[in-house]
């Protein structure tokens, strides 16, 4: 059995091989009960311990398994090798700073009084701003419903059915978010709303308790339906008896007057928007129509020329020329009459062939070619005559021949009765004797018939077809 370590007593350097063991019974406890402190004491029969003795600097240990752990030195190399890094197997042979060592390490160490620290002035904490109150949020849109087994036939789908979400962690949270809130410490704490008393009494009581709940003169729950202090619903009005009802009907009617005057409004509206069409029609739309109907019958004459045809008397309303303006950039069929509906509303120009109004033609030797166009509307051939000057030219172009004639003279304005005008010398034309004319009447002043306007013109050249346009057609 390998020897214990030995382990130096405080100021002895004895070790525990050298004492002799307690063989008596009871003999190790007699002696620890006889200590006064069985930790700080000394062993029986040693007295006081000497003071401890100051703490020998250890040499450095060498490095082993215990150079890491406790701080003790380890054995020798040789010892390492003997045992395999065990005990030291020889205890006589330690070296004696071992002792030493652990003697140093044993010893109590002293420790400073305590002394407290000074404790720190505390600064004065700043004041905290003021937090604004929270807006008030609305009620909830919904009143608690209560419920009553007895009355239970009274409910409505409405009140058997949860809330939405109802049961789950989100409905839960949705419905708390509902709540209305309560400023407390800047914070908004969610207040239930207490759900209303259940009425006392009988069955009867209750079911008329329920009943006048959902009538129509109940008080909408503040709250409920629209945001705090909104006007609560009126209450019905009452029925008015029947002599109220008459009262209130016949004063609704219509006065004979406003009926009269809204009758003359819806009049004048209606004639004024007539009015506005029959304008439309006369301005515009007989403009396209005569222009249509115009070039038609110039293809037509031109047609008839083509072939070879040779009238010998032109029936009312048939065309036979066509008159050119060069300056107005006109070109107008010339028909047969002037009557209205069948030459001039159609665009053309009507020869003066009737009765005392009876004019010659063109290609007379002598005598006064005289012709009637509108001024305004149904193709308006004549509306610019009035810009003609002496020496401008007109042409008319039939069958055969060209005859050109230049403007000589203008009447703006004479009565509709001066027939005069058309006549073989007409008087106010310049002419003095008889010669081969040609006169041009139309309607003045513009949109209306109550003058007439006449141009005169003097024959100065007549050009048979064979021989090409004029001049003033080329060009």
């Amino acid at each position: 059995m390998t020897a214990l370590r030995p382990e130096h007593d405080a100021g002895h350097g004895s070790s525990y091989e050298q004492r002799e063991p307690y063989e008596e019974p009871g003999a190790f406890e007699a002696a620890v009960d006889g200590l006064a402190d069985p930790l700080n004491d000394p062993l029986p029969g040693q007295g006081a311990p000497p003071p401890p003795a100051p703490p020998v600097p250890s040499p450095a240990p060498s490095p082993g398994p215990w150079a890491a752990g406790d701080g003790i030195s380890g054995p020798s190399p040789a010892e390492r090798e003997w045992s395999g890094y065990g005990p030291y197997p020889y205890a006589a042979e330690e070296p004696a700073e071992y002792g030493q060592d652990w003697a140093a390490r044993s010893a109590p160490v002293p420790v400073a009084p305590y002394v407290p620290a000074p404790a720190p002035v505390a600064e004065p904490e700043p004041m905290p701003a003021p937090v604004p109150a929270p807006a008030p949020r609305p009620d909830p849109p919904y009143a608690p419903v209560v419920r009553d087994d007895e009355t239970v036939g009274l409910r409505t789908e409405d009140t058997r059915r949860a809330p939405v979400g109802a049961g789950s962690a989100d409905g839960a949270a949705e419905a708390t978010a509902l709540l209305p809130t309560v400023p407390e410490s800047g914070a908004d704490r969610p207040v239930r709303p207490e759900p209303p008393e259940p009425p006392t009494g009988g069955r009867a009581e209750r079911r008329k308790a329920a009943k006048g709940s959902r009538g129509r003169g109940r008080r909408r729950p503040e709250g409920a339906g629209g945001p705090p202090g909104a006007p609560e619903a009126p209450a019905p009005a009452r029925p008015l008896s029947r002599v109220e009802a008459r009262r209130a009907a016949r004063a609704l009617k219509d006065s004979p007057g406003v009926i009269l005057s809204r009758a003359v409004g819806e009049i004048f509206i209606s004639l004024g928007v007539l009015m506005l069409l029959f304008v439309t029609y006369q301005l515009w739309w007989t403009n396209i129509q005569a222009d249509l109907y115009a070039g038609k019958e110039a293809d037509k004459i031109q047609d008839n020329w083509a072939k070879g045809r040779q009238p010998g008397v032109f029936e009312p309303g048939q065309g036979f020329a066509i008159m050119h303006i060069p300056k107005l950039d006109v070109v107008v069929p010339i028909a047969e009459g002037i009557d209205k509906g069948k030459v001039l509303d159609r665009g053309m120009v009507g020869h003066y062939a009737e009765g005392r109004l009876k004019t010659a033609m063109p290609s007379d030797k002598q005598g006064n070619f005289a012709v009637a166009g509108h001024r305004n509307t149904h193709g308006e051939p004549f509306r610019y005559i009035n810009r003609l000057k002496p020496g401008d030219e007109i042409i008319v172009e039939t069958q055969d021949s060209y005859f050109t004639y230049e403007m000589a003279s203008i009447l703006p304005q004479t009565s509709p009765s001066n027939v005069g005008v058309i006549g073989p010398v007409p008087p106010g034309s310049g002419f003095k004797e008889p010669g081969r004319y040609v006169t041009l009447t139309t309607c003045t002043p513009e949109f209306t018939s109550t003058y007439r306007m006449i141009v005169w013109g003097k024959m100065v050249e007549e050009r048979p077809r064979d021989k090409g346009k004029p001049d003033a057609l080329v060009g």
